[in-house]
């Protein structure tokens, strides 16, 4: 999953963000910047999920995504990704209800979504990109590329997730 904010509710300057704007802004009140600067960069959306049909659960894998960069924890295409990934779910505050329940617990759009406050390890939060690798919420060093398993395998690639 990934953010996009083409979601017309972002009227404001795209470039704009606004002190501490995650505990004053509503999501679709947010500007593009805001958006974005909400993701963390912990790639825990660019892995592959699977959901047990019986429960409705939804269990990560150490599997990511092709266009998963391992060295930024980011997706390495990231203006093209619905292009080139059609099941990436593009992220925006008009859908976030309905996919919050395939984001990580700790991801920032499920957290203001669910009116909670960000980790003191969030960029935003820390003021460093690094305080998410060192609180271990980084999946830098800890995914395998999707091309390299086999899709009848996933569930041996079953991860605990925070």
């Amino acid at each position: 999953m990934g953010t996009d904010g083409d979601s017309g509710a972002m009227a404001r300057d795209p470039l704009e963000i606004r002190e501490r704007f995650w505990e004053r802004v509503a999501l679709p009140d947010m500007t593009h910047a805001e958006w974005e600067a909400l993701c963390d960069g912990c790639g825990k959306c660019c892995v592959l999920k699977l959901e047990d049909e019986d429960t409705g659960e939804v269990h990560y894998t150490d599997v990511a995504c092709r266009l998963f960069d391992p060295a930024s924890c980011r997706c390495g295409l990231y203006p093209l990704r619905k292009q080139l990934v059609p099941s990436c779910v593009v992220i925006d505050p008009d859908n976030i209800w309905q996919v919050k329940d395939w984001m990580p617990l700790t991801c920032a759009y499920r957290l203001l979504a669910e009116q909670a406050p960000l980790p003191d390890w969030h960029p935003l939060v820390s003021g460093r990109q690094g305080s998410v690798a060192e609180a271990g919420h980084s999946m830098s060093g800890r995914t395998v590329p999707e091309y390299e398993v086999d899709e009848d395998d996933l569930e041996d690639h079953v991860v605990p997730m925070e």
